[in-house]
């Protein structure tokens, strides 16, 4: 079977070479090659995107630039094999590829970067992402851009400011991208404290432990991890570093209710007490010096 279609092959591409009207031959069967290699190709192409494309919007515009590629070079290759010429098909092809190349250089990269977002998944809509030093949520992911309500920029908090960051995916190759939720939905979160020597240790870890349990209760139901302690010796007193598990938009909101808890517990409590830059004269009345032979002492 294989031998028998090997040589018919050879026959019918002999028969167009030795023909007077090889050129309209050679471009139908090249125009017929490339429609039968698109619908090939469409079929698998257009069944993956449509599993895989967060947005179903994203796939029809993916299918619709397909489609128009596509049919620009049947329409090109059509044309250049009127010539008859196999060598002539084979050298545009490659100058048609290098031109096309160089031209749309930005503009496949972004499509190459879209179908890389839904190939590996990096990220989803709706994750809070720093790319290319920008913080934000992604609101949505086109063939072109991804779309980020900002995080920051008008607010000093990791808070939304409404400000839509509009990022080309032709860049994504060559960033670094953090997903703050690519494999646990939640992410550790700090509130570091400073109290001073004289203050009760187990007393300032109870507070803030209790804080950070009564704000996160549900992350704590959700993931089984309790807040806990960390502490370091600094020069005036004691950094006690408050850690616990939050949702990442919910960050900026714990860690002032936290930090509100804290404050009243320690104003209202009288073994510990936070630790400020002051200064403080001690005044020391052992060990005087004699006093000169012409003062006398005061009674």
């Amino acid at each position: 079977m294989l031998v028998d279609f090997i040589a018919n092959l050879e026959n019918i591409i002999n028969a167009i070479i030795n023909s007077p009207f090889r050129g309209i031959l050679l471009s139908v069967v090249t125009i017929v090659t490339l429609l039968i290699v698109k619908s090939i190709l469409g079929y698998f192409v257009k069944k993956y995107v449509y599993q895989q494309a967060q947005v179903e919007t994203n796939a029809q515009n993916f299918m619709a630039v397909w489609g128009y590629i596509w049919t620009a070079i049947i329409a090109i290759f059509g044309i250049i094999s009127l010539s008859g010429s196999l060598k002539t098909l084979g050298i545009s092809a490659g100058f048609l590829g290098m031109v096309l190349g160089w031209s749309l250089q930005a503009p496949v990269t972004g499509i190459a970067a879209w179908l890389m977002l839904i190939l590996k998944r990096p990220f989803k809509i709706g994750d809070r992402v720093i790319i290319a030093g920008i913080t934000g949520d992604v609101m949505d992911i086109t063939l072109t851009h991804v779309i980020l309500n900002q995080v920051g920029g008008t607010v000093s908090s990791e808070e939304r400011s409404g400000r839509g960051i509009l990022i080309p995916n032709a860049i994504l190759f060559g960033q670094t991208i953090t997903n703050y939720t690519l494999e646990e939905e939640h992410i550790l979160v700090e509130v570091p404290v400073r109290i001073t020597f004289k203050s009760d240790w187990a007393e300032a870890e109870r507070i803030l432990v209790s804080a950070a349990q009564e704000v996160t209760a549900d992350v704590i139901k959700e993931t089984g991890e309790e807040p806990f302690i960390r502490a370091e010796l600094f020069d005036a007193g004691v950094m006690m570093r408050l850690r616990y598990k939050t949702r990442p938009v919910d960050r900026a909101k714990s860690l002032s209710d936290i930090v509100k808890i804290v404050f009243h517990e320690f104003s209202n409590n009288k073994n510990v007490e936070f630790c400020y830059a002051h200064s403080e004269v001690i005044y020391s009345w052992k060990d005087q010096p004699a006093l000169p032979g012409n003062l006398r002492e005061v009674q």
